[in-house]
């Protein structure tokens, strides 16, 4: 019998709790329950339906009346339609303020689901069941909802925290091997931005990691999720030390943008990103050269790409600089201080470049 563990995220809003085993998918119901709903509206998409939408919809349905929806899968339909699309679907299910709604999928779902619950009569409580590593990590926590616009990633959202989380590690053996790899680069983020020794031991466990073991599964998203919690509890809405959560994001923002929203994995394109961050953090004078190969060695380790060939680089810093930690036009960009600290500075255009050449770009 596996313990479930659990990470209170303390928030003057809405304090609430991670929990965290295999096996929760069919007791959902012990965790909806407490939230009394009059109706659950159950948000997946056409990939999670068939594996897990019965079980979850069985669960719920021992607490109060349950609706299923459908959305396609992938970060090509993370976009308002869709999330109109799911507030059409609750305006017919009648829902009402005392509804919830269970986002029952990846970063994608969660999202969209939770943008929906946020403008939906202007808030309705979510609970998040995240069925990738990186769901269960870090996007299901946090309370950052959103959709992409054509111009950025994550342009158009809100801030909407969960009424629960609640991560079931069983259910990350239905994952492709690239899935798990991109959920692997959320873990080694919070390891370099917090705490050296969590980065250390999840290059040490890594192949116990790629390996679904769910004691080593267990712990790095317990770890994860309290390092995040803990951010996230002293700046809810990021005006200062939560933009720390974007290490990697800048650059891996702008690899998704120039390759058409879905090519990359989101978890791929911020283990580049680390790679970049880090280069450009050596180019600052804030780390080493030998700092830099760690974070190279821990990123392939995690089976994810290093390097991008062929993008151009003005089309790069003109993505960077949409991006919403970009003020009066500078980018600001989340580097390492060291292994374990990082900090937010801006670069000049041609230390930028420097980096981007080096990682592949023309």
């Amino acid at each position: 019998m596996h313990r479930m563990q659990r990470v209170t995220v303390e928030l003057a809003s809405i304090p609430h709790d991670i929990w965290i085993a295999p096996g929760l998918i069919g007791r959902l119901d012990e965790f909806v329950g407490p939230l009394a709903p009059t109706s659950i509206h159950i948000v997946t998409s056409t990939v999670v339906a068939p594996l897990y939408l019965e079980p979850v919809q069985r669960a719920c349905a021992r607490v109060a009346p349950t609706s299923p929806y459908t959305i396609e899968d992938g970060e090509t339909a993370k976009n308002l339609a869709t999330a109109g699309q799911v507030i059409d679907a609750l305006v017919r299910a009648r829902a009402d303020r005392g509804s919830v709604v269970v986002a029952l999928g990846g970063g994608v779902v969660g999202d969209i689901a939770g943008f929906a619950a946020a403008v939906y009569m202007r808030g309705v409580r979510v609970v998040q069941v995240p069925t990738t590593l990186l769901a269960q990590v870090d996007s299901s926590v946090g309370g950052k909802t959103g959709v992409n616009h054509p111009s950025g990633k994550n342009l158009i959202g809100a801030f909407h925290q969960p009424a629960a989380v609640v991560s079931d590690t069983s259910v990350l053996r239905s994952l492709p091997a690239r899935e798990l790899s991109a959920g692997l680069a959320e873990v080694l983020k919070h390891g370099l931005l917090a705490d050296d020794e969590y980065f250390d031991r999840t290059v040490r466990d890594m192949p116990a990691l790629l390996a679904l073991n769910d004691e080593a599964l267990a712990s790095a998203i317990a770890r994860s999720c309290q390092i995040k919690a803990r951010i996230v509890g002293r700046d809810e809405r990021e005006r200062g030390e939560r933009a720390l959560l974007n290490l990697g994001h800048t650059f891996g923002h702008a690899i998704e943008a120039l390759t058409g929203f879905g090519r990359w994995l989101h978890g791929e394109a911020v283990g580049c990103g680390l790679c970049l961050a880090a280069d450009l953090s050596s180019r600052l004078g804030l780390i080493g050269s030998a700092e830099v190969d760690r974070v190279s060695d821990a990123v392939s380790r995690a089976r994810l790409p290093v390097r991008i060939e062929g993008l151009s680089k003005a089309a790069a810093l003109d993505a960077m600089r949409g991006d919403k930690k970009t003020l009066a036009g500078r980018i600001r960009f989340v580097l390492l201080e060291r292994i374990g600290r990082a900090v937010q500075r801006e670069a000049a255009d041609a230390l930028v470049e420097s980096t981007l050449e080096a990682a592949g770009y023309r």
